[in-house]
Order: structure tokens, then sequence, then C-alpha cells
């Protein structure tokens, strides 16, 4: 993990633009490996959708999060970027999340300043803690870190309640706090998308959300970003590709006509390293 931390840590200071696809789980996290792409967001939004069947609405505990982190750190080797919501409690609580987390295999932690239940930055309805309580939790998390390589991510969903002015403000005292990295959620203007990098400086997130209230802009134009997050993309994808199979099977009694669908039987055990455990069985039969 230290690597993978090290990995992290450099590229996101010396770039370039890392683009970090969402995961739910420990398979989608190898097809992200699959693909070719270099690192995985764990996503908070696509634990509560697939695991609970809830909206982003602050249900997930962290036992449970941490969970899915440990699965998906076994599966894969690329560096792992966790949300970590809230970070479950006050200063005090984000110091075992810290922890917690990053014995299970995080990179990077992302925190937000949301007041719990959180909801999803893209919602509307959203309240904030105070900009000194969330400065208390980032040096809490700063300091509770045992390899100084583990990312702090600080996120504000300030630009929804407090304009694009305030949540500058917050990301600002955030930095000054400790946050290795800055996320501004959900900046409603191209413009204000490059003014992000410019008026802050340091390491960026911007996260597009197919249907979110962030104007998707090519990543050939996003100077001065570090991390282009598309948290909820492959998760969006696979929902659609599971109905349109759900709804063929149903209307034809056959899967014949979604068959260009579905993933071949030898693929998909490919995809989840079969011939590795059948090697291990090779390695381990007894007689």
């Amino acid at each position: 993990m230290s690597e993978t931390r090290r990995k992290l840590r450099a590229r996101v200071t010396d770039g370039p633009l890392l683009v970090v696809p969402g995961a739910a789980n420990a398979l989608t996290a190898r097809l992200i490996a699959e693909v070719g792409f270099e690192a995985v967001y764990v996503t908070g939004a696509g634990i509560a959708n697939t695991f609970l069947g809830t909206p982003d609405i602050g249900l997930v505990t962290l036992s449970e999060l941490t969970a899915h982190v440990a699965a998906i750190r076994e599966a894969v080797t690329l560096p792992l970027i966790v949300d970590g919501d809230t970070g479950f409690g006050n200063a005090i609580g984000v110091r075992r999340t810290i922890r917690e987390l990053e014995r299970a295999g995080a990179d990077a932690v992302q925190l937000e300043d949301q007041r719990f239940p959180k909801r999803c930055g893209h919602f509307g309805g959203k309240e904030l803690i105070s900009s000194a309580e969330m400065v208390q939790k980032v040096r809490s998390a700063a300091e509770a870190r045992t390899d100084d390589d583990l990312l702090i991510i600080a996120r504000t969903d300030a630009r929804a309640g407090e304009g694009f002015d305030g949540a500058l403000e917050r990301a600002a005292a955030y930095q000054e706090a400790g946050a290795d990295v800055i996320f501004l959620e959900a900046p409603q203007t191209v413009e204000e998308i490059h003014d992000i990098p410019r008026k802050l400086g340091g390491p960026q997130v911007i996260n597009f959300v197919e249907g979110g209230r962030t104007p998707m802009v090519p990543l050939d134009q996003l100077g001065g970003f570090s991390i282009a997050l598309f948290a909820n993309a492959p998760l969006q994808g696979a929902v659609k590709g599971t109905l349109r199979v759900l709804e063929g099977l149903k209307e034809t009694g056959s899967l014949a006509s979604v068959a260009g669908d579905l993933t071949g039987w030898k693929e998909r055990q490919r995809l989840v390293g079969k011939p590795f455990y059948d090697e291990l069985e090779q390695r381990y039969q007894s007689g």
C-alpha cells in the first residue's frame, strides 16, 4: 500500500491529469483495471445504490464502507481514492475513520463539509457544517494517518448554498488546515470550472456526473486539475445494460435477443480471476 500511496501522491502532485472512474464493488474495480485506468474511486453513492438499493443520503456505515474498501483492495493493485462522506462523526470520529480506511487499503480519503446525514453533491437541500468545524476535521484527518503519503481530499459542497466565492473561501481554509487535495463539488458553469485552479492553486478534483449540475468539459481543457472523477459512469452503464437484458428476457423468454449484451462465460471467468484459482488448486492438490 505504501507503494500505491507514493505513486498516487506523485501523480497528483506532478501530473498529468488522472482520470478516475468510480467502483462500488470489486468486480467493477477489476473492469476499471482491465481497461487500463490508473486508479479507482470507491464511490459512496455507488455503494448506497448497489449494496443497499438506496439513494446517496448518508445510510452507508463506516464498517460497511471499510468492508467494501478491503474487498476492492484485495481485487486490484491500483491506487484507491475512497469517498469517506462526512467522516462518520466529529473530528474525533474522523480520526477513527482515517485509521480504519487506511488499514483497509485506501490511498486517499475524501471528506466533505456537509451536515450528517449527507446528500449526493448534485442533490438539492444540502446543509453544511461551519467552516471552522470542517477545518478541525481536516486537521484531525491529516494527523490521524500513519502513512504521510495517504492523501486527504477535502470536499466542499458550499457552491449551492453559499455561492462560488463562499465555496472558494471554504476550500482555501481547508487547504490551510492540511488538505492535500481540494474538491469543490458541483461548479455550475464552465467559467467556474476554469476559475477553481486559477484561484486556489494546488491539486484539485473535478467531478463529472451525467445529469448533474456541472457542465461536461473536455479533458484537454482541464488545465490545473489533478483528478477528473467519473464516479457514477460505470454504475449508470451497468444499470442500463442490466435493464436491457432483463427486459429482453421478459419479453421473449430467451437470451437470444440480448446475446450481444452478455459477457461470455469464459470471459466472465477470466475477469474474476478463475485461472489464478485453478493454478492454486493444482498447487495445493493432495496426493
